[in-house]
């Protein structure tokens, strides 16, 4: 049997509970951060290579980049994608990838035991990215390089000319600057898995010279420090609190990384992963602000949320267990109907904390662990947790209100009581209400009441929920989970009262009237 088991009221009677929330545009928590619909492209498994990238592919433009995959993020609503990793980075020479393809040479990835042809490089990316219609997030190797190469790729994608590196990017044929805002000082440096493994004083110090160096050349970054690789290190917030200590004036956010895995058949405890992805968030700003205090310093730093999915890491040997291999399938998970909520939830999550996460990137965007499928020489898909995503990133506008609902709560041996209904909402500037939420229980559904603003009323109901919880998409089979409109939504005077299905994602949208 599957791990995400059937409906519990099938061996027995439904079981409903009842919520209320009220939205009110006066409760607000800050302004939807178009950096929250981040992606991730790594030079890992099949992400690059016959996912975004495959000359020859029938639908590949004069440049190789797939248009199918190009109009599925379009459609998915990326707005910045992260590159090139990730554990790739940290042995990543960027010289590798620019300039004649022919040229370029064939590198050993230490991270995924593959090997690079370089064949897509900097260049390639940043074009792909215009196209695209994102903004670059670029990463830079401070596990096996330093300040030196920093400044070198800066210098290279950013400086508009007269200079050696900068010549050479106009020969490589860009002659225009591709001005990177964003840029991430290293990944997961705390990790020992990680080329370049570091001590928090140790990255601290280097991130503070890397990061002062930056800003002599480009005053205009936004640099992007290394937090814990996960919550569960023996490190969380002792790293963090170190490496602020040393860099808090030069960098404008810390990093925070969470995959989350139904292990062990603990669907109850996947299910409520969105709040455990709060407290990691909240615990974070409150080391951050301890800093900021101690230093006396008046700015304040905002979190980067820079890698976070849903991935089966349970059932994943580990780096070791990998056989060398070019371009190989690597961590393609295939995604479910509970997926699908657990993702909606955490973008519930990062929306309800606005007011400090400035940035997130759902790690990754193509066959690893993502929302888009392909097939080299053939297809392109969505998987079950492209819809949450894409329908957020669509409708979550303007200004996030403070949602707090009062509902039942779900037991859960990971998070202790979680509450049943998450909730969060959006307010448009037109005045639209868009109300973002999840129903975490499996024992039946809930019966959610909304107080809403007077002269509010629905105009878009959707909801992404299934008798098979382990429904999938597939290429024989691409819409087999989407979301549907959804019934029984019913007014009376200005609340709005609607049926949420068990384990189920709905988005509802109030317009006023007219």
């Amino acid at each position: 049997m599957p791990y995400h088991e059937s409906f519990p009221q099938r061996r027995g009677r439904l079981l409903t509970s009842t919520a209320r929330l009220t939205l009110d545009p006066a409760f607000l928590i800050g302004p939807v951060e178009p950096r929250l619909f981040g992606s991730f492209v790594e030079h890992m498994g099949r992400c690059v290579y016959t996912g975004i990238f495959e000359p020859g592919h029938p639908l590949a433009d004069a440049d190789g980049f797939r248009t199918d995959v190009l109009e599925l993020t379009r459609e998915l609503g990326v707005t910045l994608v992260r590159y090139p990793g990730g554990n790739f980075v940290s042995n990543y020479r960027w010289e590798d990838g620019v300039g004649p393809v022919e040229e370029r040479p064939a590198r050993l990835d230490l991270a995924w035991r593959s090997l690079e042809d370089n064949s897509f490089g900097l260049n390639e990316f940043l074009a792909w990215a215009a196209r695209a219609g994102i903004e670059p997030m670029m990463a830079l190797n401070l596990g096996t390089r330093g300040v030196a190469e920093a400044l070198e790729l800066v210098e290279y994608a950013n400086y508009p000319g007269g200079t050696r590196l900068s010549d050479l990017r106009r020969a490589h044929g860009v002659d225009k600057p591709h001005d990177i805002r964003l840029w991430c000082l290293g990944n997961e440096l705390d990790g020992p898995w990680q080329m370049g493994h570091k001590t928090a004083r140790e990255y601290g110090r280097l991130a503070a010279e890397t990061a002062r160096a930056l800003r002599r050349l480009d005053p205009g970054v936004s640099l992007v420090a290394c937090g814990s690789s996960n919550s569960g290190m023996p490190t969380f917030g002792q790293w963090e609190a170190e490496v602020l200590e040393s860099a808090y004036d030069l960098v404008d956010y810390i990093s925070l990384h969470a995959y989350y895995d139904p292990a062990d058949g603990d669907v109850d405890s996947f299910l409520a992963s969105g709040a455990d992805m709060e407290h990691m968030i909240r615990s974070i700003a409150a080391t951050a602000d301890h800093v900021g205090a101690k230093l006396r310093s008046r700015r304040k730093i905002k979190l980067s949320f820079d890698e976070w999915n849903v991935w089966y890491q349970s059932r994943f040997g580990g780096e070791a267990s990998l056989e060398w291999a070019e371009h190989p399938r690597l961590i393609e998970n295939v995604y479910d109907v509970t997926d699908a909520v657990v993702v909606g939830s955490l973008l519930i999550t990062l929306l309800r904390n606005a007011d400090r996460v400035g940035v997130a990137c759902q790690a990754q965007l193509a066959n690893v662990i993502a929302p888009i499928m392909t097939e080299p020489g053939g297809p392109a898909w969505r998987q079950s947790i492209f819809h949450p995503f894409a329908l957020t990133a669509r409708h979550a506008r303007g200004q996030v209100l403070r949602v707090e609902p009062e509902c039942a709560s779900v037991s859960t041996d990971k998070y202790g009581e979680a509450p049943a209904i998450w909730a969060t909402a959006t307010l448009g500037d037109a005045g639209e209400i868009t109300l973002f939420v999840v129903n975490r229980d499996r024992r039946g559904p809930c019966e959610l009441r909304v107080a809403l603003p007077q002269g509010l009323l629905p105009a878009e109901h959707l909801e992404l929920a299934d008798d098979d919880l382990s429904a999938v998409n597939s290429a024989a089979d691409p819409g087999r989970v989407a979301p549907r409109p959804g019934t029984g939504l019913r007014m009376d005077g200005r609340d709005a009262t609607l049926t949420l299905p068990p384990v189920s994602w709905t988005m509802i949208r109030f317009a006023p009237q007219e």
